[in-house]
């Protein structure tokens, strides 16, 4: 019998290491791999978030660093399971290009968007109807959701880049470069970098190098600096890119804690508010079941019968962090399918997870860092982001149009309007009118008929 006395003894009891077979070096190799997979958020986020109001950046990577780190030691120590939370991609580009772009809100009254949907579904959850929103919404709209989110996230990756943008003029609505080339008068070498970054962190990803993404952005922000001694100001990669601070530790900036309020709803009205609540909170929580399952598949925790340990603890858990993210200012918090590649390094407990959330409390301290990537490096990221969401595209009901063209219309509104609200309204709507019109309106359950009403509103509305 093994000495239950020493450090390694107390973690084995309290995580039941040897039951699951694994040890400590195994679960600390584990939870740094999946902390190198998921860093890059630390300033993805950031540069998403503040792209307007560069003075706010520190503060996200501080922000995004603490829910990321205490979302994670909860999931580790609560849910005993190597599942990793940190600031969704999807939902940080909504608010700041849907709710703060398109809609005129206030970045705290965006974040109060994300809190109210946060906490609609915790109470989803606490009353166990998380569940039924769950199967009530199609398996094709799911899927769709999550391909369009990708989509939305790699446009704009490429404008964020200067890969793309608006013409002043012409018949087309976008064009490539920032004057219709690559090397116009007003691209400097922002295109190249791009293109250079994209690259190469695509042939990481591609080798399956961990953390290539987190490689991509340093690398490109080492091209960046290099660019500026090289060429100065004529690499146009704006104020901070490839520019070392004065310190590379600071304290903590805290500023964006608690930056949110609920005037959104005075601001927006009140049937657009909660449509917009109700479609983030879609888009929110479908990925979790699905994440959690296939992780489990990799760290082998699920039962004969497919289910996961403790389903309520996680999804509370993951249900809070939306809250947590809004409340800090750095957009909801979700759980991470990068958990996988810990899981693959032989990650079985939640001490995998303790691990990725010390590492995360540990970045509290790098705020300075966040100015110096430059935006082709988060755009190149992006990018990437959105194709590897795109994986599910393959597996849409092509074959029945009933599902396939609802589905097409949410994957490619979503984009094209710049508006995961519209994307999903476009496809609950599409979806109940056809199953309608073909004699099949058995197939649709009654709160699809309900939120399909409710879109149809929104849309007359808008």
């Amino acid at each position: 019998m093994s000495d239950q006395t020493g450090l390694a003894g107390r973690l084995d009891a309290f995580f039941g290491l040897r039951a699951r077979g694994t040890t400590v070096r195994t679960e600390v190799i584990a939870g740094a791999t999946t902390f190198m997979t998921m860093a890059y958020i630390l300033f993805v986020n950031p540069m998403i978030l503040g792209g307007s109001r560069p003075e706010a950046v520190p503060g996200i990577l501080t922000s995004t660093a603490l829910v990321a780190a205490v979302m994670t030691l909860a999931m580790g120590l609560l849910a005993n399971l190597p599942l990793a939370l940190a600031s969704g991609m999807g939902l940080n580009a909504v608010v700041a290009f849907q709710l703060v772009g398109a809609r005129g809100l206030t970045f705290p009254q965006a974040m109060g968007v994300i809190v109210a949907e946060g906490l609609v579904i915790t109470l989803l959850v606490a009353t166990g109807l998380r569940q039924a929103v769950v199967r009530a919404v199609p398996a094709s709209q799911k899927k769709a959701i999550g391909v369009g989110i990708g989509l939305f996230l790699a446009i704009i990756g490429f404008v964020d880049a200067g890969f793309v943008s608006r013409p002043g003029g012409g018949p087309v609505p976008v064009q490539l470069g920032l004057d219709g080339t690559l090397h116009g008068p007003h691209q400097g070498a922002t295109a190249w970098l791009f293109l250079g970054t994209l690259l190469f962190t695509a042939f990481l990803v591609l080798r399956q190098v961990k953390g290539a993404l987190l490689l991509g952005i340093a690398a490109s922000t080492a091209a960046a600096g290099l660019l500026r001694l090289a060429i100065g100001d004529a690499a146009k990669l704006g104020p901070g890119a490839g520019r070392l601070p004065g310190s590379l530790l600071a304290l903590p900036d805290f500023s964006q804690l608690g930056a949110f309020d609920f005037t959104f709803v005075a601001k927006m009205g009140g049937a657009a508010a909660a449509l917009t609540v109700f479609s983030l909170m879609l888009s929110d929580f479908f990925d979790t079941v699905g994440t959690v399952v296939a992780v489990g598949q990799e760290a082998k925790y699920l039962d004969e019968q497919g289910n996961y340990p403790r389903p309520g603890t996680v999804l509370l858990i993951d249900s809070l962090a939306a809250v947590a993210g809004g409340a800090a200012g750095c957009s909801s918090a979700t759980t991470y399918i990068e958990s996988a590649s810990g899981a693959a390094a032989g990650g079985r407990t939640g001490l995998t997870s303790v691990v990725t959330g010390l590492l995360f409390a540990a970045c509290l301290f790098i705020s300075p860092l966040a100015g110096i990537v430059p935006a082709q490096a988060t755009g190149a990221v992006l990018v990437l982001v959105g194709f590897l969401m795109m994986k599910e595209v393959g597996a849409l009901p092509w074959g029945d149009f009933t599902e396939a063209i609802p589905a097409f219309l949410t994957l490619t509104v979503m984009p094209f309007t710049y508006s995961i609200t519209n994307g999903i309204g476009a496809g609950f709507v599409t979806y109940v009118v056809l199953k309608l019109l073909t004699g099949r309106a058995g197939e649709v359950r009654p709160l699809m008929y309900a939120a399909a009403a409710a879109f149809l509103v929104y849309f007359v509305m808008a």
